[in-house]
């Protein structure tokens, strides 16, 4: 009897997808390999069309204690919490609390003459020329800034470093201002907001914005710096407890749903979404790559929208590449060296 055509054809490709996966699995844990063992960790995911392709911990989440990084694994987001915090303004916007084009002394009027023509969109794009904050705190500081403490910051400058719109210039003290907005307008702490109308409706019930002594972070990893040949922990600065810029702790579990609700309107319009992705304009009509809490780029001529975040001891990187459906996030605990290349790397491996 002569087999089924089709059944022949399912077999060698199904063979076919194993030893891709197990090449692919092979590869990246060569990639991972300075993050395993005993060394301060990393996790790895790689979603496609809504399926978890690869998930994996390495390493150790805590060096004291030796316990292992896994996919329900804590990682503090650093620059990836940015994307959290311009959801919450376009979740304002959809309850019709705001506009992104109101002005900053909309909201809060006793804001200096200085920033009169900042627009909430401007915030969110880094084209507000807020002075940077970190460059304002006192070498002899000890005490830990707050995203309040950054808006105080803004309110006893008196200038800007250019005028709003005609630049663009990473702004961390810009998304701490617009933490502060969304406290203001909805009358919750910028916490309470994220966890009521982002991380509850998603089930991310591990995803906390962190406020020491006010919630606490389940399965926690802590933050290294390697000095020489040792690792040195290097958990917290002076900046760690500003929340609107980066102070969100999530882990592969959590961030799968981030990511797949992304592709639905669940907490905004697909209208909305598209334009927290696109690309942002200056005011003589120059775009720059840069949405609403969003990099934009190309790569290997594919259009990529992204995020890395860096902090004293957290390195990581969000890619997601929308027309093939893909997504590759890398997070670590140790504050040295980027990961972009290996999540290009991991990129290159189911791009192609």
């Amino acid at each position: 009897m002569l087999k089924n055509p089709l059944n022949l054809l399912l077999l060698s490709s199904l063979l076919l997808n194993t030893q891709c996966s197990k090449n692919a699995e092979e590869t990246i844990d060569e990639l991972m390999k300075p993050y395993s063992d005993k060394n301060p960790g990393a996790a790895v995911m790689v979603i496609k069309e809504g399926e978890i392709l690869f998930q994996k911990g390495y390493g150790l989440a805590n060096l004291e204690t030796g316990e292992k990084v896994t996919a329900e694994t804590n990682f503090r987001l650093a620059s990836i919490s940015k994307q959290f915090t311009a959801m919450a303004i376009l979740i304002l916007e959809k309850k019709e609390l705001l506009s992104v084009d109101d002005k900053i002394r909309d909201i809060f009027p006793a804001f200096p003459e200085y920033g009169k023509e900042i627009t909430i969109k401007n915030l969110l794009r880094h084209t507000s020329g807020l002075i940077d904050y970190e460059s304002l705190i006192p070498d002899t500081a000890t005490i830990q800034v707050t995203d309040s403490d950054v808006l105080k910051m803004m309110n006893d400058a008196d200038s800007l470093y250019f005028e709003p719109g005609t630049k663009f210039q990473y702004s961390n003290t810009a998304y701490a201002v617009l933490a502060m907005i969304v406290e203001k307008l909805s009358g919750n702490s910028f916490p309470e907001f994220l966890e009521e109308n982002i991380f509850s409706k998603l089930n991310m019930k591990n995803t906390v914005a962190f406020v020491k002594g006010k919630n606490q972070i389940p399965n926690r990893s802590f933050g290294y710096n390697k000095v020489d040949d040792e690792f040195e922990f290097s958990d917290q600065s002076l900046t760690s407890a500003v929340l609107g810029d980066g102070g969100i702790y999530t882990s592969l579990e959590d961030m799968f749903k981030w990511d797949q609700a992304l592709y639905t309107d669940v907490l905004i319009s697909d209208r909305k979404m598209k334009e927290a992705f696109k690309r942002g304009q200056l005011n003589n009509g120059e775009t720059i790559d840069y949405g609403f809490g969003w990099r934009r780029d190309y790569f290997e001529g594919l259009d990529r929208i992204y995020h890395p975040g860096s902090t004293c001891g957290f390195r990581n990187i969000y890619q997601r590449y929308p027309a093939q459906k893909l997504s590759v996030l890398v997070l670590t605990n140790r504050r040295e060296p980027d990961v972009a290349d290996i999540a290009n790397e991991i990129s290159k491996l189911y791009l192609n």
